[in-house]
């Protein structure tokens, strides 16, 4: 994933109207059987990337929860900020990154939000997954549920859908029988997209099978912020049990890759895939979802 360094927040631009078309009820919410599974990868490098902060593989145990069936929608995150009034931290300062694939480049753009994912002539869909949010717009948002974000162990035990040690979360096979399994960058990424799964930049949520838990999307998309700090180093003394991640940090986790990644670069459509960005970056390929510890 490419991440740029924020400037200096400018002003804000007016927030212009937008409501949600549709119902911005709380997505639906599915629950995830507590287990141990083996958290990880040990994979070799394979050219797109490092994986050595994916290492070693091990044991993790996890209490059963409740996680959003979805990634976080544009109509969800509407209805958030209308009984709250909470303005995103791209809206404060004033614009976001965005990845224009017409350059093949990342670039700020003035406006850019989640209600304006490409600037202020864009509108984003209601049943798009919101982006252009930081980690601390979704911690808020899932404060306000009643919800938290998930810790990385309870994401990648989720996205596992209940296979042991596969690569991605429907099995080993990234195109089984030719069929594209989630929305992520086919081609040769930046210059080629060849869409091949029906989609150049964000799908809206649920448009491809879900895993083995009935969660979808845990592959591409957008990035999802979980809890965790980062620290590349954390798995070699990890707790055994429901670990929450380090003490300190200055970054926080994302997991589960984006339209974005493909398979010359960023190969994290993965379930060991991991990245990280500092916890007011907002970008056009990154949203959330989150979980309950108690049944609803």
């Amino acid at each position: 994933m490419l991440l740029f360094a924020l400037l200096p927040p400018g002003p804000s631009p007016a927030a212009g109207k937008w409501a949600a078309t549709r119902s911005a009820r709380p997505a639906a919410m599915v629950h995830v059987p507590g287990g141990t599974f083996a958290m990880g990868s040990a994979a070799k490098e394979d050219g797109a990337m490092s994986m050595r902060h994916e290492k070693p593989v091990h044991e993790v145990a996890v209490h059963s929860f409740w996680m959003d069936a979805t990634e976080v929608t544009v109509a969800q995150f509407a209805r958030f900020v209308a009984a709250t009034h909470y303005r995103t931290e791209a809206e404060k300062f004033g614009w976001s990154g965005v990845f224009r694939i017409d350059l093949a480049k990342w670039t700020r753009v003035d406006g850019a939000d989640w209600r304006h994912p490409n600037g202020p002539k864009s509108n984003a869909k209601p049943d798009d997954p919101v982006s252009h949010v930081s980690w601390n717009d979704a911690d808020a948002y899932a404060k306000w549920l009643g919800h938290r974000l998930p810790t990385e162990a309870e994401w990648e035990y989720a996205a596992r859908g209940g296979l042991e040690g596969k690569t991605y979360s429907w099995g080993d096979e990234l195109n089984p029988g030719g069929k594209a399994m989630a929305n992520w960058w086919q081609g040769h990424f930046p210059d080629r997209n060849e869409g091949r799964d029906g989609y150049s930049g964000l799908a809206p949520v649920a448009r491809f099978p879900p895993n083995g838990y009935g969660l979808y999307d845990m592959t591409g998309n957008v990035w999802e912020w979980v809890a965790d700090r980062w620290d590349e180093n954390y798995y070699a003394h990890s707790p055994k049990r429901d670990p929450r991640g380090p003490a300190g940090g200055s970054e926080r986790v994302m997991r589960g890759g984006s339209y974005l990644c493909s398979e010359n670069f960023c190969s994290n459509y993965r379930v060991a895939g991991r990245s990280h960005a500092t916890p007011d970056s907002t970008l056009s390929n990154v949203g959330f979802r989150t979980v309950k510890d108690r049944r609803r």
